[in-house]
């Protein structure tokens, strides 16, 4: 099997089989990674098929749960889980950010070269980012209470932080003023567990 065709059969596995034309550009995707991680720390894997599920599948993982028309995704590095959900909602607006310009270079080059429309990429610290957004997602903080420290300020009314964490971190951290859902992420081929803390207020 290619990589094209598993980035197809994990597609399907997320019941996305309707956004199968996306294959080729998450496939470039991923070699542009691959090509830039040379020279740019953007992840510490290096295999693409590994890639595909840590990478690619995880972050559509909570392509469910997405709503309303603006997303932003903090701490994005390498741009996920922002690139892969940006590329099957175009009708939502992504804002991609990240402090490193080294990594903010390399999510701009991808919208450039796959000619993605719906991304805006911004070098800047969440505390000092402006703006509301009806979801705001992250893969990368820590701390759960940290996450709400640097970003509550970013949510639109009746909007949601959205944590993506591992079993060890999926514990509810008490966060006076909001209320929190776990959600269980379903990541085809993923043997470790992957979970979706939702916080509102």
């Amino acid at each position: 099997m290619n990589l094209k065709e598993k980035i197809e059969r994990g597609l399907v596995a997320l019941s996305l089989e309707s956004h199968l034309e996306v294959a080729d550009k998450l496939e470039q995707y991923l070699a542009l990674i691959t090509k830039w991680n040379k020279v740019t720390n953007l992840t510490s894997i290096d295999n693409p098929e590994q890639m595909v599920l840590v990478h690619l599948l995880d972050s559509l993982s909570i392509q469910p749960y997405l709503s309303g028309p603006r997303i932003l995704d903090v701490g994005s590095g390498a741009g996920l889980p922002g690139i892969p959900l940006a590329l099957i909602n175009e009708d939502k607006d992504f804002i991609l950010l990240d402090s490193n310009g080294k990594k903010t270079r390399f999510m701009l080059q991808v919208t450039i070269e796959l000619g993605i429309k719906n991304i805006e990429v911004v070098q800047s610290r969440a505390q000092d980012f402006q703006g509301e957004f009806d979801q705001v997602v992250c893969r990368a903080f820590t701390g759960t209470d940290d996450f709400v420290k640097a970003c509550s300020h970013l949510l639109a009314p009746g909007g949601s932080l959205f944590a993506m964490k591992g079993p060890a971190e999926s514990e509810v951290t008490p966060l006076p003023g909001f209320k929190q859902s776990i959600h269980q992420l379903n990541v085809p081929g993923l043997s470790s567990e992957r979970y979706l803390i939702e916080i509102e207020r």
